[in-house]
């Protein structure tokens, strides 16, 4: 949002190619952080968290769990959200999805402190949800549902979240040694905390 000098807002669009830069940096960004969390063998709150918890009781890749597990939200995003910001969401998920599995062949990881990768993580996945945020587009999921719930129901999408996540980590208790869910936590934490300090969608141009 800009200002002429005479307080007169113009919005201005982003074009294409910005959009699909934001994507890319957004998906990019993402995978980094998911490949950083699942070598420290921590979890995340979300689809995310449901899918990087059953690629390690089950072994499969994180990518494809991630991808098919979102494919019932596109329904309710089309409903609350429309048909661009769908394709944006989808985009986003697949390149996620790819680049998640790709990434290990380029990228490896010594130690890392727990406190310090969580916090990390916290800030590379916050910056990545905002990017895509800012561009239209998520990462799909239980939020998407959350709103189309809230609209129909009255049921703050807020709550919806975080009884999902409740879940996904009252999961994790069960099938994981406590240390790194706990440490996964704080991650989750930062991550909210990132989008919560820097997500005004009133500041932002579309």
């Amino acid at each position: 949002m800009a200002t002429d000098g005479t307080g007169t807002d113009h919005v201005h669009h982003h074009t294409p190619l910005e959009d699909a830069q934001g994507l890319l940096f957004g998906g990019a960004m993402a995978a980094f952080g998911i490949a950083m969390l699942t070598h420290m063998g921590f979890i995340t709150g979300q689809i995310a968290g449901l899918a990087v918890l059953i690629s390690y009781v089950s072994g499969w890749q994180f990518g494809p769990v991630f991808f098919v597990l979102n494919l019932p939200f596109y329904w309710f995003g089309y409903k609350r959200m429309g048909p661009a910001f769908v394709l944006k969401t989808f985009i986003s998920v697949a390149l996620l999805s790819g680049l998640s599995m790709v990434l290990p062949h380029f990228v490896q990881f010594g130690r890392i402190d727990p406190l310090v990768g969580a916090v990390f993580y916290g800030f590379i996945s916050g910056s990545a949800l905002l990017a895509l945020f800012r561009h239209g587009a998520s990462l799909g999921g239980v939020g998407i549902m959350g709103l189309y719930l809230q609209d129909r129901t009255g049921f703050k999408a807020g709550w919806t979240q975080m009884i999902f996540d409740a879940c996904v980590f009252g999961l994790a208790f069960a099938l994981l040694p406590w240390q790194p869910v706990v440490w996964s936590a704080v991650g989750a934490l930062v991550l909210n905390l990132v989008i919560a300090f820097n997500h005004r969608k009133d500041r932002y141009i579309s």
